[in-house]
């Protein structure tokens, strides 16, 4: 039995999945007119909207219509909806950008000249494949390299690279087969082609959906777990951080907690603006975070005041880090604040057990911290723990 679907029934439900898209994507934007990614997506389904429309006209239509400006629409279509899933993943830069346009007047200037120079479909159907697997490589190619990748990624990334194998293969038939290859002949292949069709569209606004969803909740995780002025942890991310930190560690092991604010701060603000204030925040978190790096957990806990965990040091490897903390902080002014600050610190360093808590480092931190403050600032006390 051959199963064979009507043409133009396909391309009309073709336009019609994509303007469901377009509303959907037209209620987010009423809020978020400044997304990016999100507006590129919603005009490339405007455009791929309009190019299948106009093939649904197609024997009414000269073929300068149907055939070179649909075609042409459909690669800038194309273009579009995998710029916008790339824009989902780096930032695009005016380099990657400006390689991205010119591929795609590379890609319609081609398919043109094949249109005027040797018009004949099978040439047409290999040509547009392989520019439209062209357009997936790169962001295909980022959702499964991505160190970080999440597995909605790498599912998506692969999903694409199969779509790429597929239009290649589709090329290939295509300059083998000639007249079987026809979108517009009764086949198996126009079957295949229209679900394909279909199966690609589904995947493209629904991978985008949900890579808007993640990027959100990535977003919203951050928002919840990080500084907004200085960007390193914030209190709640720097407990739950240090909290899984401790309790890694096996019975007996030695754990280290330092608590610091900068001297006088208040005064800093008085006395210069909390512009300036901010400032001395951003640079002293910059400083002590370039040099800690892997070797502890650092967050602001509020205000002015900073904590530093430090799993698997002692007494001895925990002094040594303030020492340098302390001299980076010298040998950095004087930065943007243009402001001379200092740091007072209290050190407090035990064995860890099962009954080691966050709150408990946290309280004989901080009052060696006011010891430190007692003896003048701009030094570290360290905790007697018996």
């Amino acid at each position: 039995m051959t199963f064979n679907l009507d043409m133009k029934t396909v391309f009309a439900s073709l336009v019609v999945g994509h303007l469901f898209t377009v509303i959907l994507i037209s209620a987010y934007r009423n809020k978020h007119t400044d997304d990016k990614a999100a507006n590129t997506f919603y005009m490339s389904k405007w455009v791929q909207s309009l190019a299948w429309g106009l093939l649904i006209f197609r024997s009414l239509l000269p073929d300068v219509i149907s055939i070179s400006v649909a075609n042409s629409i459909l690669l800038t279509g194309a273009a579009l909806e995998t710029f916008s899933l790339l824009m989902l993943q780096v930032h695009v830069g005016k380099r990657l950008l400006r390689l991205y346009l010119a591929y795609t007047l590379a890609a319609i200037a081609g398919f043109n000249l094949i249109f005027i120079v040797h018009n004949v479909e099978s040439v047409r159907i290999a040509y547009a494949s392989l520019a439209t697997a062209g357009f997936i490589v790169y962001p295909a190619y980022r959702m499964i390299t991505a160190p970080k990748a999440s597995r909605l990624q790498t599912t998506m990334g692969y999903l694409y690279m199969s779509v790429v194998i597929g239009l290649a293969g589709r090329a290939f038939t295509a300059l083998q087969m000639e007249r079987a290859m026809s979108l517009f002949s009764p086949s198996i292949y126009q079957t295949l082609s229209f679900l394909s069709l279909y199966l690609i569209m589904i995947l493209g606004n629904t991978g985008f959906i949900l890579l808007s969803k993640q990027r959100a909740d990535e977003r919203l995780l951050y928002l919840a777990n990080y500084d907004d002025l200085t960007g390193v942890l914030n209190r709640r991310g720097f407990m739950e951080q240090a909290e899984q930190a401790i309790a890694r560690l096996t019975n007996r092991q030695p754990v280290t907690f330092i608590l610091f604010d900068i001297d006088h701060y208040k005064l800093i603000n008085d006395t210069h603006g909390h512009d300036i204030g901010d400032k001395v925040l951003k640079e002293i978190t910059h400083v002590f975070d370039s040099e800690l790096k892997d070797t502890g957990i650092f967050g602001r806990y509020g205000g002015d005041e900073f904590a530093i965990l430090l799993p698997g040091m002692g007494e001895a490897e925990s002094d040594e880090i303030t020492k340098r903390l302390r001299m980076r902080l010298e040998q950095a002014y004087p930065l943007q604040a243009a402001v001379k600050y200092t740091v007072s610190m209290g050190v407090v360093t035990v064995e860890a057990e099962p009954r080691t808590g966050l709150d408990r480092l946290y309280q004989l931190s901080d009052e060696v911290l006011y010891e430190a403050k007692r003896k003048g600032r701009n030094c570290v006390a360290r905790a007697s723990v018996s």
